[in-house]
């Protein structure tokens, strides 16, 4: 395990020095390419409800032109908020990650920037929206009529693979939230949603390269890179 910690840490320290030169401009033309694609998927087309990360102001594929094409075809938008746990039972992190409604562009312009650049939901709003597992805020318990569940998730990293192996920014939001969506998609009588993940090809480790992992890291079902490219998982 120490090995494994060890050997994420060195890989993030390495992408963080090569994405510290990718210019403005290149990530704006990136971001271009992988969103013109993200939004001809069929999965993306077909997708009711979609999570959506809300990106940092470089390092990363934009994903404004996301979040306005999706309210624009009346898809139901949710977007990330952390937030520490007052109790926390046996295995559960310190602080964990739902996904809340966003419910409009006036909405999502509305959003302030927290330390890193980010659109983030003001506290005051959490408890009135709504949480992808049912009920509001960060409590999901929801009643029989709520719409409840994902059909895709957006998903950020900070570097990828050919194989679709991602690795996060190193607090493990996102792998601990799929693991309480798969605990409870049997109870919701829902699958699990299509996971897409967004990356600068300056992200993409070479082919001979792997993103180290073990089973609690989730691995992709498909990958859009800067250049429009999609890698998708292969089924037997």
């Amino acid at each position: 395990m120490a090995a494994l910690r060890a050997a994420k840490k060195e890989l993030r320290k390495a992408i963080k020095q090569k994405l510290a030169s990718v210019s403005t401009t290149s990530i704006h033309s990136q971001s271009n390419n992988a969103i013109n694609t993200l939004l001809s998927m069929p999965e993306y087309q077909s997708a009711r409800r979609i999570a959506v990360y809300l990106s940092m102001p470089n390092g990363e594929i934009a994903t404004s032109a996301i979040v306005g094409d999706a309210l624009h075809q009346g898809k139901q938008i949710f977007v990330p908020h952390t937030h520490n746990l007052a109790t926390r039972a046996p295995g559960q992190p310190k602080a964990v990650m739902d996904m809340l409604s966003l419910d409009s562009e006036e909405d999502y312009r509305s959003l302030a920037p927290n330390n890193w650049g980010i659109p983030t939901l003001s506290e005051d709003s959490i408890t009135s929206r709504k949480n992808c597992l049912g009920g509001k805020g960060t409590n999901p318990v929801g009643t029989g009529e709520d719409k409840i569940g994902l059909d895709l998730v957006i998903m950020p990293g900070m570097a990828f693979d050919t194989r679709l192996g991602r690795l996060g920014h190193g607090k493990g939001f996102y792998d601990y939230f799929l693991q309480r969506y798969q605990q409870q998609a049997s109870t919701m009588r829902t699958e699990m949603p299509f996971l897409v993940g967004l990356a600068l090809e300056e992200q993409l480790l070479a082919e001979d390269q792997f993103v180290p992992t073990d089973e609690s890291d989730w691995r992709l079902d498909a990958l859009v890179t800067g250049d429009g490219t999609i890698i998708r998982a292969h089924r037997s």
